[in-house]
């Protein structure tokens, strides 16, 4: 696209606080000597931005905690777009062309804090984000890559929706890394969502023992096989508890990777596990979680790991979508445009399990 091609105007979704998110006319904004431009090709709507949306300090019931509505920002963070404009500078420093696709890691690490200096940069002090703090985010026609982003070419012989997930997908190998998974592991994934998908594939491609998939949906859990599930279980049908054990000699399960957001899940995992078990939380909460954690320490001393976004794992998650090995059209269900931006979010926030993967495509 050359500069007389891009617009001087743009719609974009404007956040003015809590189920205050408005679609707007706005310049296109002109990249600095360091940044660059693109045009947005589609971008995810993660759980996450439905729990902004709704205020998020709300669901802790700690007015205290920050709210992530942040007045007058662009949502939106699972993006992939087409590098139109920037100087070679720029794209030198990511190493891009013009006409590139690329995806954004989430996170704009400052790159000057200690953990960015120690190398966990997806843990940065500042932890500004797309979308919630000073970047404006991907559900807009364009969007600016700041010099500090962490940018991965993707293919463009992919729909963009497809590439899109490659966002979640990187969270999800993430915390299968956490997992330290081996051969002889039985691994059990709460959740058939996004998150819990992407887990099941990064689990599968580990190869352990066995890759067990719980949901109250059969669709989802159907869905779980096609990504590589070797045995589904419906917690509202059967004792998931119980079938663990007797498919393990009594014991439990090695490793529980909880992606469902949902306390109860916090419990099951604790009691499914064996001793000397690894327990990986990815979720976001929006209720307190309490539990024994006896059975942590004194009963079974077990390992509990948080993971957190998907660093190192963005090349992995692009090459598998790109394999086409994934039933990505049955992942990626619902697509809206950007006037439909609510109609998005009431689709995430959906109790009735319609939706996978809801996405925004500008162009629609």
């Amino acid at each position: 696209m050359s500069a007389s091609s891009i617009p001087t105007t743009m719609q974009a979704v404007v956040m003015h606080g809590p189920e205050d998110y408005r679609l707007e006319q706005l310049p296109v904004p002109t990249p600095a000597a360091d940044e660059l431009l693109i045009r947005v090709e589609a971008v995810g709507v993660c759980a996450s931005d439905l729990k902004c949306y709704h205020g998020a300090a709300k669901f802790w019931g700690d007015e205290n905690r920050p709210r992530w509505v942040q007045e007058g920002i662009t949502p939106g963070h699972e993006l992939v777009g087409e590098v139109v404009a920037g100087s070679d500078e720029a794209l030198a420093r990511h190493g891009l062309a013009f006409g590139d696709r690329i995806a954004c890691e989430q996170i704009v690490p400052c790159g000057e804090c200690m953990y960015c200096t120690r190398g966990w940069y997806w843990m940065c002090g500042p932890h500004d984000m797309f979308g919630f703090k000073h970047y404006n985010g991907a559900m807009a026609e364009y969007m600016i890559v700041p010099a500090l982003a962490r940018a991965h070419r993707v293919s463009k012989d992919i729909p963009a929706h497809h590439a899109a997930f490659s966002e979640p997908l990187s969270c999800s190998l993430h915390a299968v890394e956490r997992a330290q998974l081996t051969f002889d592991d039985v691994v059990v994934i709460a959740g058939c969502g996004p998150i819990g998908l992407g887990a099941v594939i990064g689990a599968s491609h580990k190869t352990p023992k066995q890759v067990i998939a719980l949901d109250f949906d059969d669709d989802k859990l159907a869905l779980a096989k096609k990504c590589g599930a070797d045995l589904t279980l419906n917690p509202g049908t059967v004792d998931v508890e119980a079938e663990i054990k007797a498919l393990t000699g009594g014991y439990g399960a090695d490793v529980y990777i909880e992606c469902t957001g949902h306390p109860s899940a916090v419990s099951q995992g604790l009691n499914l596990l064996r001793k000397l078990g690894r327990f990986v939380e990815y979720s976001v909460f929006k209720d307190p979680v309490t539990v024994d954690w006896s059975i942590i320490s004194d009963d079974k001393e077990l390992d509990v790991l948080g993971a957190h976004l998907g660093p190192h794992c963005w090349p992995a998650a692009i090459g598998i979508i790109e394999s086409g090995v994934l039933p990505m059209d049955e992942i990626c269900t619902h697509q809206y445009g950007l006037a439909d931006v609510q109609q998005a979010l009431d689709q995430v926030g959906d109790s009735s399990g319609a939706s996978v993967k809801v996405s925004i495509v500008p162009g629609l």
